[in-house]
């Protein structure tokens, strides 16, 4: 993975959809199989803001930013579905979203100001990688593996990334306050915010 350069005082910074289990270990051993060797450094995750150099004295306001994102926002559902890929623009293959991608976009929009404010390489598009920067012929096997893969879990939390240099790593988790779960759904799978203890 191409991450951007930090300068001094600053460090790596993503938002994200943490993926709970069982689909968590699903996923990861999926990127594992393909033989993506990002598979040990990143969680399964859908991206909200990407790897984004946020400077350490800027703390304070990214936490009092992505709490007010998070309080504006209400708990949603996610339904993974199928598989997709980016080729030939981008050698990414990827389970995208049947349910949420609205949700996801939203929050993205509302997540791309203050301290994480960007202008985006490539239209945002929600999805889960499963492979990465691979030939083609791997690319082509991690693709045919995941048809027919599904998901559904509840989306309760944002979730703060941290670069240490070598994976990302679970820092701190924001509770969706702005609404009530939707009703009615069975879910296989605990909601994301069973992840990472909140703070």
């Amino acid at each position: 993975m191409r991450l951007p350069p930090c300068g001094p005082g600053e460090r790596l910074v993503g938002v994200a959809v943490a993926v709970p289990e069982p689909y968590r270990t699903e996923l990861l051993e999926a990127r594992a199989r393909s033989g993506d060797p990002d598979a040990q450094h990143v969680h399964p995750h859908v991206t909200l803001v990407g790897p984004t150099p946020v400077p350490y004295e800027a703390r304070a306001s990214l936490d009092d930013h992505l709490r007010a994102v998070a309080d504006a926002h209400g708990p949603f559902e996610v339904h993974l579905r199928g598989v997709g890929t980016f080729r030939p623009v981008t050698p990414v293959v990827f389970v995208p979203l049947a349910r949420g991608a609205r949700e996801c976009t939203a929050i993205e929009r509302a997540l791309r100001a203050g301290p994480l404010a960007h202008d985006p390489r490539y239209d945002y598009h929600p999805h889960v990688t499963v492979a990465h920067e691979l030939d083609e012929p791997a690319l082509d096997a991690a693709q045919e593996a995941m048809e027919g893969y599904e998901a559904t879990f509840l989306v309760t939390h944002l979730h703060r990334f941290v670069h240490d240099g070598r994976a990302w790593q679970q820092e701190r988790a924001y509770p969706l306050r702005g609404g009530t779960p939707p009703a009615g759904v069975a879910y296989r799978g605990r909601p994301d915010a069973a992840v990472v203890r909140p703070t």
